[in-house]
């Protein structure tokens, strides 16, 4: 075991793989002698060179397509995104081939690609910085959608993503970057898609959040605690797939939800979640769902910490739906 942050638990799980596989490369804007933005791919440049560590133009649709023209000829691309909020460019690349190559071609053609972007705010980042526009993509049939919460969940879903043979969406929550820390297993330890993490053990009502998201809600659920709310903390982890025999099984054992995200309300993560909460778990339901959501507006700058969830907004929503019933 190693203690880590969030950031340096993804550069030591893409060193393993590059060092455990020849076919796997990374790509992106100054991902090279840079090291990224964040220093996520620090030092890969000096130990596996250019050829492996490819510092691209600034096109987003240039990197996930020559991504997908790598993938077809059987490499193994790490594509990054050095924003989340700059992957729109390379949308159509996105939904329309790298999502559907495995269908289109009947099965003969899966589309071994990660590509990791850092999503959400909490930076000072301002509008075209700290966007979380997770559920764009959890739409596609054919993409699968990670967003890791710890050091160990980063590397470890990582090395899943990378072993995977088809695409998957690495969202990394950039505001916890270096703000968590904990240990993280050496070697490769691999951590399975669909299956969800308790944060917390609860009997009273269920928080279900994930990514950035994950350190407000044990927060409150501690402040609940003081005043006696057992409060169950779930991080969902994948959103596609989303494990929800572990959903089911948390609000049939404490009968109310309070969702948790910083993307808009409308039509966010967070109204699927509701829904299959409505149509399988209505019975076991003690009181309505309620959602903790950043606003339906562009994101602000200044008023950042108000858009932003928080610890006293879940407790807010968590006391209401105990009041409830």
């Amino acid at each position: 075991m190693t203690e880590l942050t969030i950031v340096q638990a993804i550069n030591r799980g893409l060193a393993d793989a590059m060092r455990a596989d020849p076919d796997v490369l990374v790509l992106g804007e100054d991902v090279g002698v840079n090291g990224g933005v964040f220093r996520a791919t620090e030092g890969l440049f000096k130990e596996f060179g250019g050829d492996r560590v490819i510092d691209t133009p600034l096109s987003e649709t240039g990197i996930v397509g020559a991504a997908i023209g790598m993938a077809l000829y059987g490499l193994k691309p790490v594509a990054e995104i050095q924003f989340l909020d700059f992957i729109y460019p390379a949308f159509d690349q996105i939904v329309s081939e790298l999502a559907k190559f495995r269908y289109r071609s009947g099965g003969q053609y899966p589309c071994h690609v990660v590509i990791r972007s850092p999503y959400g705010g909490g930076i000072k980042g301002g509008l075209y910085h700290s966007q979380s526009s997770e559920a764009y993509f959890a739409h596609t049939a054919g993409l699968k959608v990670v967003i890791p919460s710890t050091p160990a969940d980063a590397k470890g879903l990582l090395a899943t993503a990378i072993a995977d043979p088809d695409p998957v969406l690495f969202l990394e929550p950039k505001r916890i970057y270096r703000a968590v820390s904990g240990e993280v297993p050496d070697g490769d330890q691999r951590v399975p898609f669909g299956e969800a993490r308790i944060a917390r053990e609860g009997a009273d009502l269920t928080i279900f959040a994930y990514g950035a998201m994950i350190p407000p809600s044990v927060q409150a659920a501690e402040t609940l605690a003081a005043s006696g709310t057992n409060a169950e903390v779930v991080d969902l982890r994948t959103l596609v797939p989303l494990d929800e025999k572990a959903v089911l099984a948390s609000v049939e054992k404490t009968g109310r939800a309070v969702i948790v995200h910083e993307a808009p309300r409308f039509c966010g993560f967070g109204a699927e979640l509701a829904a299959i909460l409505a149509e399988k778990a209505f019975f076991s339901l003690k009181a309505p769902i309620q959602r903790v959501t950043g606003y339906d507006t562009p994101f602000p700058y200044a008023l950042e910490n108000a858009y932003l969830p928080n610890a006293e907004r879940i407790v807010h929503a968590a006391k209401a739906v105990v009041a409830a019933g």
